[in-house]
C-alpha cells in the first residue's frame, strides 16, 4: 500500500496482522479508517464482560485510565503500522503527555478514537489522539512511540 493511498480500515484480523498486541490487551475492535502515515480512526465497544470491570468497580463499573490510554495508543500506532514497511513491528512508549480524562466510560459505551501522526522520523512517531463517546470528549493525549527496529539503525556503532 502506498503511503498516500487511503485505506477503509481493518477488522480484528487485519489489526492482528499489523500490530503485535493480543488478548487480553488487544483493546481496539475495529480500525474504521486509515490514511497511512497521517491518521487512523478506531472503535472500542465496552461490554460488562470485559476482564477489568469486576475489579473496577463492582458497585460502579467504569473503564480504568490505563485501558483508555492503551486503546488510544493502539489506534495511534496504526497510523504507521498500516504501512507495509512497518507492518507487525514492535513499538514502545517513549512519552505520554497532556492526558485528559473528560468522561467516565461505562459498560455499553462505544469509544470512537481519532489519531493523528504529526511526525515519523528515525523510528520515533509523534502525534495526538482523542476519543469520544457519541460527540462527548472522553480522553485525549499526546504520544511519542518508538519503533526499536528502526531506531536501532540510527544508534552510533562502537
Amino acid at each position: 500500500m502506498s503511503e498516500t493511498q487511503a485505506h477503509p480500515g481493518f477488522d480484528i484480523n487485519g489489526i492482528i496482522r499489523h500490530q503485535r498486541n493480543r488478548y487480553p490487551v488487544l483493546l481496539i475492535d475495529r480500525v474504521t479508517a486509515v490514511d497511512p502515515g497521517k491518521s487512523a480512526q478506531a472503535v472500542k465497544c465496552f461490554t460488562y464482560n470485559e476482564w477489568f470491570f469486576p475489579g473496577h468497580f463492582d458497585d460502579e463499573p467504569n473503564v480504568p485510565g490505563f485501558v483508555q490510554i492503551e486503546s488510544l495508543t493502539q489506534t495511534f500506532i496504526m497510523t504507521f503500522l498500516c504501512m507495509e514497511e512497518y507492518k507487525g513491528m514492535k513499538t514502545n512508549f517513549v512519552s505520554i503527555n497532556n492526558v485528559r480524562f473528560r468522561r467516565k466510560i461505562v459498560p455499553g459505551d462505544v469509544l470512537r478514537i481519532e489519531a493523528k501522526l504529526t511526525s515519523f522520523k528515525r523510528g520515533l512517531a509523534i502525534g495526538s489522539v482523542e476519543s469520544f463517546v457519541g460527540e462527548e470528549p472522553a480522553c485525549s493525549g499526546d504520544f511519542v512511540v518508538a519503533v526499536p527496529d528502526i531506531l536501532d539503525r540510527y544508534k552510533p556503532r562502537s
